[in-house]
């Protein structure tokens, strides 16, 4: 547990795309108040999710906001949750509660860099600050608490939370609904929902061949690509080979594919790219074929992948 201090920022991965990997395998939530969900949010708590989180940022510039994320599997995660409620609600104002469901946000938990639930984090002013992970003693969240409330204090964050503080609704004209997928990307999408990354392979393959300037198929194949190749990675057992072995290829490799699936973007790209620096012939291909693959998971137009592009440059000529 540590003491509130401001963070460095973490790169947000925004998967894009044919099919988007962050909703694969995403398990629903049961709503609050019914079996399996948290309780109904009490005055100062509220639930958030990725299109109402910026909301909750904004908040945070008028009193300080504890965020907790949490998993309908982790026992431990609700009782901290309801925990922190009783004491949100003790304070009666003084912070607001937001509750995250983890497994079904994954790009809040990636943006804060949780690894495991639960994991409480403030937000004062826009920026967060990590609190703890896991279940510690009453006294000592309350000792934390009390640090964040006097950092707010230091920092001139003293409006209360009023009650019922639900995030504002967006303010935005209702989108047209999405055109339908082509036949063959809905028949890899539909696959790639089941597990059947085979299938899914088979159905952008043929797509290319119909179109080879089919960007959203190449997209796919990409993405088809890191997932089969990280369907049975331990991470940390990829994580620990690669840093047992700085110069070998494969090693590296699959760190960077599991840095991509993690959300560290720029860690992954500039590993590969260090990588070409150090590399000759067939090898150096090798690496700069895997970099070109994960910029298409990524996007071509994100600017972390227009970075990595230059420096990919430099790095060969």
């Amino acid at each position: 547990m540590s003491s509130p201090q401001p963070p460095q920022s973490r790169p947000r991965l925004d998967v894009r795309g044919a099919v988007d990997l962050s909703a694969l395998n995403r398990p629903a939530t049961p709503p609050p108040g019914t079996p399996g969900g948290l309780p109904k949010p009490g005055p100062y708590v509220v639930d958030v999710d990725e299109a109402s989180f910026a909301d909750v940022v904004r908040r945070s510039t008028q009193y300080p906001v504890v965020v907790v994320l949490w998993a309908t599997w982790s026992e431990v995660s609700t009782g901290v949750v309801a925990q922190l409620a009783a004491m949100c609600d003790d304070d009666a104002g003084a912070w607001l509660l937001a509750r995250v469901d983890a497994e079904a946000n994954p790009q809040i938990a990636q943006a804060f860099g949780t690894q495991s639930v639960p994991a409480v984090v403030a937000v004062l002013a826009g920026q967060p600050v990590p609190l703890f992970q896991g279940a510690p003693a009453q006294a000592q969240v309350r000792q934390v608490l009390d640090q964040v409330l006097a950092a707010a204090q230091a920092n001139g964050l003293t409006a209360r939370v009023p009650a019922g503080a639900v995030p504002d609704e967006p303010d935005e004209p209702d989108e047209p609904a999405e055109p339908p997928l082509p036949p063959l990307h809905q028949a890899a999408y539909d696959a790639l929902v089941q597990g059947d990354t085979a299938t899914a392979r088979e159905a952008y393959d043929q797509a290319l061949r119909e179109n080879p300037r089919d960007a959203m198929a190449r997209a796919g194949l990409a993405q088809v690509g890191l997932l089969e190749r990280t369907a049975s990675a331990d991470v940390a057992a990829v994580r620990a080979a690669g840093a047992a072995a700085p110069t070998d290829v494969d090693a590296q490799l699959a760190v960077a594919d599991v840095d991509l699936l993690d959300g560290h973007v720029e860690d992954a790209f500039g590993r590969l790219v260090e990588l070409v620096r150090t590399t000759r012939g067939d090898e150096r291909e090798r690496v700069r074929l895997r970099l070109v693959d994960l910029f298409e998971v990524v996007g071509g137009e994100d600017p972390r992948v227009v970075a990595a592009r230059r420096a990919l440059a430099n790095a060969l000529y």
